[in-house]
């Protein structure tokens, strides 16, 4: 997530304010870029831009610190946004990761099961770290089993 706080508006926007096809950042935890396909998104980031700019944050960044417009939140700012989130919503399990893995999980079950496109996507070199990112274990595994008919 850290990689994702440390956008700019001009990594998301053209100059026009219209969006870019793809964003790029550099996975700071593997060191390997990660490219960020927009167009999913386009929508989100258009009202976001709004939001943004009704709330007069003008800041370089995609994610302003509200105190400190000149720098973006950190990890641990977004934690606190995230927690509150979920205290709002009645839900005690929102993390700074919540997002990455649901989305994750939504891109596998959508793609039709494809763990190769989530790899991709997660910038995971294995299979094997991918499904347990995405929470198969062996008793999930066996629950899935046990739910198809071999006749």
């Amino acid at each position: 997530m850290s990689d994702v706080m440390g956008l700019k508006q001009t990594d998301i926007f053209n100059p026009d304010g219209s969006i870019k096809q793809n964003a790029f950042i550099h996975d700071r935890k593997t060191g390997k870029p990660n490219t960020l396909y927009l167009k999913p998104v386009q929508t989100e980031l258009l009202l976001y831009r709004q939001w943004l700019l009704d709330h007069q944050l003008a800041s370089e960044w995609l994610f302003p610190s509200i105190q400190h417009p000149e720098r973006h939140i950190t990890e641990k700012q977004f934690y606190k946004i995230m927690s509150k989130v979920g205290d709002l919503l009645g839900i005690n399990y929102l993390g700074t990761h919540t997002m990455r893995k649901t989305g994750a999980y939504r891109v596998y079950t959508q793609s039709n099961y494809n763990i190769g496109l989530v790899m991709h996507l997660l910038n995971h070199s294995s299979e094997s770290m991918t499904l347990a990112y995405l929470g198969f274990d062996q008793e999930s595994t066996e629950n899935m089993l046990n739910q198809i008919d071999f006749g």
